[in-house]
């Protein structure tokens, strides 16, 4: 995907939920972060993008108590535009607790069943965000972001993404799928279907299309979201080699080799803010997947979603030496 010039910069946008990170440690207490797969994304995209002109924003709600307003002290911190974020008086962000293993694998404990981003798209405060998606050069969401929202405010989200691919922009979609956020697979199938459908890069994960649609092997399952449609698909499977699907081949790009994982909360989420990045600075699929499992081979060393700005690799080129 060539770099779209319809703004003084290149404008992403991310957008999901950002919850309450509480980490678990050893001796039973915990510390505090903020972390959600859109927002994970974000902040890294920020991080790679912004010295080469890639602005960030990020889409959601919040409510009007101190952790919120302490998120977007975050957000901003690390140059994420907020702009979109409606602010819902009397709730409250999600929150998760997160549980790790000796060998890295964690577990995941939600409390967000009233959050107000589930409420990002009600009243002008969502009427503002579709109306804006035609101005980014590239709109991104995962299933996650699709979970969270009623019925009737999926389909006004997807309406308005077609809007904006109309008007000229482009989207990518991670499935990202958590079953505690669908009332069976038959309906998080059938919505995630029809985001791929609308989007021009597909980041799925192996262990998703595997649980969803029983797929087996990375091209079996880069040629199933092909016939919805897409041109662009990168099959993230862990450490291991990414399948990718442009100009209508099938290829793979070797992972960064053997890690030793700390904490894999957020690989996902790193390597496609790596992967979208590159190409949004005009760089090919397989460079922009060497970007991503660089840079998520050096996330899963650090605890939390968010890791240090000074762990971070320079530039996209670094990633790709």
């Amino acid at each position: 995907m060539a770099p779209v010039t319809r703004s003084a910069g290149i404008r992403l946008a991310c957008i999901g939920e950002c919850m309450i990170e509480l980490s678990e440690r050893a001796d039973g207490s915990f510390s505090r972060a903020f972390g959600g797969d859109t927002l994970n994304t974000a902040v890294y995209a920020v991080r790679l993008g912004a010295p080469r002109g890639v602005e960030v924003d990020y889409i959601t709600a919040l409510g009007d108590d101190p952790y919120s307003e302490a998120m977007l002290d975050f957000w901003r911190a690390e140059g994420v535009g907020t702009g979109l974020v409606q602010r819902r008086a009397g709730e409250l962000p999600g929150l998760y607790i997160i549980r790790t293993t000796d060998a890295g694998e964690r577990s995941f404990f939600y409390w967000r069943s009233a959050a107000a981003a589930r409420g990002m798209l009600q009243g002008e405060g969502g009427e503002a965000i579709l109306a804006a998606l035609p101005g980014y050069d590239l709109i991104y969401l995962s299933g996650i972001t699709l979970s969270i929202l009623a019925t009737d405010d999926r389909d006004r989200l997807l309406t308005g993404i077609d809007t904006a691919r109309a008007k000229g922009a482009r989207v990518a979609f991670d499935s990202n799928y958590r079953p505690r956020g669908w009332p069976d697979v038959a309906t998080a199938r059938a919505a995630m279907d029809e985001a791929f459908a609308r989007c021009d890069i597909a980041l799925p994960s192996a262990d998703d299309e595997r649980v969803l649609n029983g797929a087996d092997g990375l091209e079996d399952i880069a040629r199933r979201i092909a016939g919805l449609g897409v041109a662009e698909i990168c099959v993230s499977d862990g450490e291991q080699p990414c399948g990718l699907w442009h100009d209508g081949a099938f290829s793979t790009v070797a992972g960064a080799g053997p890690v030793k994982a700390v904490d894999t909360t957020a690989a996902g989420d790193s390597f496609n803010a790596a992967y979208l990045t590159a190409r949004l600075l005009g760089r090919a699929p397989e460079a922009a997947a060497r970007a991503g499992h660089r840079l998520a081979a050096e996330v899963v060393r650090h605890r939390g979603a968010v890791i240090p700005a000074e762990a971070m690799p320079r530039s996209i080129e670094e990633q790709q030496e």
